[in-house]
């Protein structure tokens, strides 16, 4: 199998862009956030997309969220958005790169802390402290479905001999 189709890329992102949406109706109860199961398709897929579709995979995420939200914090979500891509493109990288441990603490790290960080500015110190129980809660389930989906994936993968992106190259 041959390097994949830019076709067949943007089907599989909009599968996982779609599969995000269907996480975004799973809330995680908190103050004012739209925490939701929507990142771990995103997540999963970089195990068979490159690093910027599965980045639009996870925007895609939360722009799903934030609608079934009903967009508390207005153009904000932009923001997050960038920061989604952000985050599942890095983790991408490090998956491909075999940093087996550090993509796990970056995920933990950067989706569960640092993507609240410029709410801390821009609208207070209390909304930060507010968000993150929720926030890392979410992130701490969205990682736990990433990480066995993830091994159950390259169990079927490898014994399938299906060619992942990374060994299409």
């Amino acid at each position: 199998m041959g390097k994949k189709h830019p076709l067949t890329l943007v089907v599989l992102t909009a599968l996982i862009g779609a599969l995000c949406a269907i996480g975004s109706f799973i809330k995680v109860p908190g103050f004012i956030t739209t925490a939701a199961l929507d990142s771990a398709p995103a997540f999963i897929s970089v195990v068979f997309l490159p690093p910027l579709y599965s980045g639009f995979a996870g925007a895609i995420g939360h722009f799903a969220t934030a609608f079934t939200s009903g967009f508390p914090f207005g153009p904000l979500h932009i923001l997050i958005a960038v920061e989604m891509f952000v985050i599942v493109l890095v983790f991408n990288l490090l998956h491909r790169h075999h940093f087996k441990i550090l993509k796990w603490v970056f995920l933990i790290g950067a989706n569960g802390i640092l993507s609240a960080l410029p709410f801390y500015f821009l609208i207070s110190p209390s909304f930060f402290i507010g968000v993150l129980p929720s926030l890392i809660i979410a992130t701490l389930l969205n990682g736990m479905i990433t990480w066995i989906t993830m091994h159950i994936l390259n169990k079927v993968l490898t014994r399938r001999r299906v060619h992942m992106y990374e060994k299409c190259k």
